[in-house]
């Protein structure tokens, strides 16, 4: 099968890729077989865009997606990030972006995954006690010396985007977007526009809220969602009747909650790439499917007038602080 293809920045991809985080941490327990064979599923698929962290189960992604892509490198474009201090001890809960952690990061990086580039490599967050011109010239001397072939940034701020980009090009911005985390569609957004920076956008089926099937779950260890303001209490009471409106509206278009959902975030733009998230063949191929799905102006207008009134903060204020630095 081949998908479409998009382009960040100057960087050619699938027009759907695929969040490996949850193959090793956030989502309860991970099966290292099936999360294997939904990587080699989303290749044959024709998804290209695989998305990692150094961070990911504290290096054990990088190792899971390095393995399950050794024979097919060329087959994919490799992202992965750095900046939580976390790899390094798992108390910390803070960043670096200096210039010598950048180098050090990349090559740690490069031996987990057991290869000699990074495709599109990501400060995982903008470090507010470092210039983000020090952390993105240490990016773009990764590209020079052959080890990065394109650089991103992930939940910065419009000054901090042009700030990079007067140092080096910026392939990709990837923050969180969906129908209940709209915050990048403000200065943000234009601003990547306006200087042609691509968006990822990750969690665009809401953690898993957006495709209805949670609606009577309960999380058990190791489920961040289990801790976040808006899977609880009222607040998810709340969204979990949003999500059955959008239920609604879905099944008058002949698809599911999950793939309207993905169909709203690829029809923003095409320069717009989501990277949903699944360690299961089951749902890649739903998500998959929804890259092909054309949303008419009336369409869209019907699912935004339902997909009003989150309840709910997206993360708690601890892990909220770094956002849009």
């Amino acid at each position: 099968m081949t998908l479409p293809t998009r382009v960040l920045g100057s960087l050619e991809v699938s027009a759907q890729g695929l969040g490996c985080m949850g193959m090793s941490q956030s989502y309860g327990p991970a099966d290292r077989d099936e999360s294997v064979a939904t990587i080699n599923a989303a290749i044959d698929a024709g998804v290209t865009l695989l998305d990692t962290a150094d961070v990911y189960g504290l290096g054990h992604n990088e190792q899971l997606v390095g393995e399950a892509i050794r024979t097919r490198r060329d087959e994919v474009v490799l992202a992965t990030k750095f900046g939580f201090k976390r790899i390094l001890d798992p108390d910390d809960g803070g960043v670096r972006g200096d210039a010598e952690y950048v180098r050090s990061a990349c090559d740690a990086s490069l031996r987990r995954l057991g290869v000699d580039h990074i495709d599109l490599y990501y400060a995982h967050r903008i470090d507010p006690a470092v210039p983000v011109e020090e952390t993105v010239g240490a990016m773009a001397s990764l590209v020079e010396a052959g080890k990065v072939r394109h650089i991103g940034l992930s939940e910065a701020g419009a000054e901090s985007i042009r700030r990079a980009y007067a140092v080096h090009p910026v392939t990709a911005l990837q923050s969180e977007w969906s129908l209940w985390t709209r915050d990048i569609e403000g200065d943000i957004l234009a601003t990547c526009r306006e200087l042609g920076v691509g968006i990822v956008p990750f969690s665009p089926l809401g953690r898993g809220f957006l495709t209805g099937r949670l609606s009577s779950a309960e999380f058990g260890d190791g489920d961040m969602r289990a801790k976040l303001p808006r899977f609880t209490g009222e607040n998810r009471d709340r969204n979990q009747a949003i999500v059955e409106a959008l239920t609604a509206v879905a099944a008058k278009l002949g698809i599911t909650p999950g793939q309207l959902a993905l169909a709203w975030v690829q029809n923003q733009g095409d320069d717009v790439v989501p990277i949903p998230g699944t360690k299961r063949r089951t749902y890649l191929a739903e998500n998959v499917a929804a890259a092909t799905i054309e949303l008419t102006a009336d369409d869209l207008a019907a699912i935004t007038s339902v997909a009003q009134d989150f309840a709910g903060a997206r993360y708690s204020p601890d892990l909220s602080k770094l956002v849009g630095k």
